[in-house]
Parts: C-alpha cells; structure tokens; sequence
C-alpha cells in the first residue's frame, strides 16, 4: 500500500465518521425543531411520544454542519477562509433556515466582502459571540478527528471562531468535539459503563471559564433525574449561550449514550433551544450508538441532506 493510498484510506474513514455525526444531527435537529410552537402541545407530544408532524425540515444547525462537512471532505481540516465563505454562501442561499441575529449580520456581512475575522470580532461590541452556534455543529469535527486530541481541539476552535470570538463560544465547540470523539472512541464499551465518564473527560479538555464550570457541574448530576430538571439547574439553551446549553445536552448524551431514540426524547423533554440541543445530542450520539440506532422513519422523515 502506498503512503497515498493510506492516506487516502484514512481521509475516508474520517469523512465516513463524520458522515454519521452529521446523520444523528440533522435527523436530531429536524426532530427537535418540529416540537417548536405551542409549548403545552410540544409537552403533551413529549409526554404521549408522539412524534412531529411530517415534514421534519432542518434548521441552520445542519446548514453550518453541512459546510463543515464539506470543508473537511475538500481539505481534511478546517481551513477558516474556505468555511466561512461556505457559510455566507449557504446563508445567502437559504437566510431563512433559523439563523439567530447575530448570525445574520455576521453571515451578511462576511458574504459583502467584510474579512471574518473583523465580522466576527464586532459582535456583542466587540466581545465576540458566546453562542451555542459553534457547539451546535462540532459533533462532525470531533468525529472526524476522533483518533487525535489535539487536532479535534485545536479543530474545533478553528470551527467556531470564523463566527465566535468569544471564548465561550469557542470552549463550546471544543467540548462537543471532545465529546463526540469519546463517543466514537468508547462505542463498542459495555452500556452500563462509563457514560459519565463522558462528561468529566469532556470537562478536562475544555478551556477554563463558565460552560466549563457547568460541566463539571452536570457531571456531578445523577442520571435518574429528570431531564426537564436538569434543564431548570443548569439551561437548556433558552439563552441561546454555550453555557446554557452545552452542559446540558452533554448529561443527556452521557446518560443515553448508547441509545438514540432515547437520547432525542430525553433532550427535547426540556424543552429550551430544543432544535439544538437535540441536534447536538444526536451528532455525538449516533457515533456512540451506531448507524442502526436512528430510526430509520425518521431518517425518511427527515428532508433529504444536498450531500
């Protein structure tokens, strides 16, 4: 085998890696935007598993994780000029997809010609984005990466900075990453071990701040707590912030780590930012539980992935 041919190999088996973190979270995403609306009928849907109405369209947390996708099948990394140009052209190309506020101007004005870096850095006054966005699409990277550490950290910084300056922003990125690279890494483990290892290997790779506190923070929650609890005690992304979501979606990914039909009903049961959430849940989940753990309706139900 030539050293071509091996590298080659191993880009695919990456992309093929990715390709099913990207599967778990846009059927996750479009499952958790369809409990979107009216908020005692999204309950007695939850309570009664009953699932949305068809069609199960997804939102621009598969539209960003598809350019990262595409990003890392074209370079094998994240090349941030080439991502944040995917990203302006997608948004320019569907702006209705779900976008946040922020996301618009930044997105606009890096599609008018404005370099990324100094788009991103305006936002907040010049803070920088603390959103949930760039956590909500690293599942592929660290699935991608699964096999090197570093890379997945360094990575998924790369990932989120073209649209969050802010540190937080960036340390939720790189504890999903993280995440989804311990699910891969971990899915053949026994599923009544280890889980909530998930949680305290994430919190020691993620940079030191806030999402990281309540980390560690979920990783001291037991798992027989009811998720619309633990949403109320640590966030379920209803500030839109990576503090009020990643820990949380990382508890009910550790506590359904192996299951996903499981993992999406549990996540979505508290409500929030449920559309990300649950689409953050799913792309680190279906690395841990498999291909065959996605139901195959919802995949039908779904709208077709342009890839």
């Amino acid at each position: 085998m030539t050293l071509e041919h091996s590298l080659s190999q191993n880009h695919q088996e990456r992309l093929d890696r990715a390709r099913l973190s990207l599967e778990g979270l846009s059927v996750g995403d479009a499952f958790g935007e369809g409990f979107f609306g009216n908020y005692l009928l999204a309950l007695n849907r939850i309570l009664h598993r009953q699932e949305p109405p068809l069609p199960w369209l997804y939102t621009d947390d598969t539209a960003m994780a598809l350019s990262i996708f595409r990003c890392l099948s074209d370079a094998g990394r994240i090349d941030r000029d080439q991502l944040a140009e995917r990203f302006a052209k997608e948004y320019e190309r569907e702006p209705t997809r779900g976008y946040g506020g922020t996301a618009h101007s930044i997105l606009r004005a890096i599609g008018a010609g404005a370099p990324w870096q100094q788009s991103a850095g305006e936002a907040f006054s010049g803070m920088g984005s603390m959103g949930n966005g760039g956590a909500m699409r690293a599942a592929p990277v660290g699935a991608y990466f699964a096999d090197d550490l570093e890379q997945t950290i360094r990575e998924a910084r790369y990932s989120a900075e073209v649209t969050h300056a802010h540190e937080e922003g960036q340390a939720g990125a790189i504890a999903i990453a993280v995440a989804a690279g311990w699910a891969w890494n971990h899915r053949h483990s026994p599923r009544d071990e280890g889980a909530g290892e998930l949680i305290e290997f994430v919190a020691a790779h993620t940079p030191e701040g806030d999402t990281q506190s309540r980390i560690r923070r979920a990783a001291k929650i037991p798992f027989d707590r009811h998720p619309e609890i633990v949403g109320q005690m640590i966030g379920n992304g209803s500030q839109v912030t990576a503090p009020d979501t990643v820990p949380f979606a990382l508890w009910c990914a550790a506590r359904h780590c192996w299951d996903y039909t499981e993992a999406l009903w549990a996540t979505a049961s508290a409500l929030g930012d449920v559309d990300t959430t649950c689409a953050i849940v799913g792309g680190i989940v279906a690395l841990s539980s498999g291909a065959d753990s996605i139901p195959p309706r919802w995949i039908a139900a779904r709208e077709p992935l342009p890839i």
